[in-house]
């Protein structure tokens, strides 16, 4: 990982904030960089709801997975309910990420 993690690490980055990071890492405009990320989160979302993997080295691998049905409570009644089957996407971090 490069020094250069340390000028973007937040506690939270809204996409225009990531726009902005993009553009002046890259020496994009934040138009195309815009651009860029957009293509990227379009072809991200077409290939999960795929169900394929999308592994990134040095970041991670995004991924989904079956979640079962199961039972539950309603706070508010305290009365069971069954909460649907879903499919939810899941991402584990790559070892270089974490360090």
């Amino acid at each position: 990982m490069s020094k250069d993690y340390k000028l973007i690490k937040t506690i939270k980055m809204n996409k225009a904030e990531l726009v902005n990071v993009m553009a002046e890492k890259a020496g994009l405009t934040k138009v195309d960089a815009k651009k860029a990320l957009d293509a990227f989160l379009c072809a991200a979302t077409g290939a999960i709801r795929k169900g394929d993997r999308i592994s990134l080295v040095g970041f991670g691998t995004f991924s989904t997975t079956k979640r079962p049905a199961r039972k539950g409570r309603n706070p508010q009644t305290g009365k069971e309910i069954t909460i649907a089957a879903k499919k939810v996407v899941k991402f584990k971090a790559s070892a270089d990420l974490v360090k």
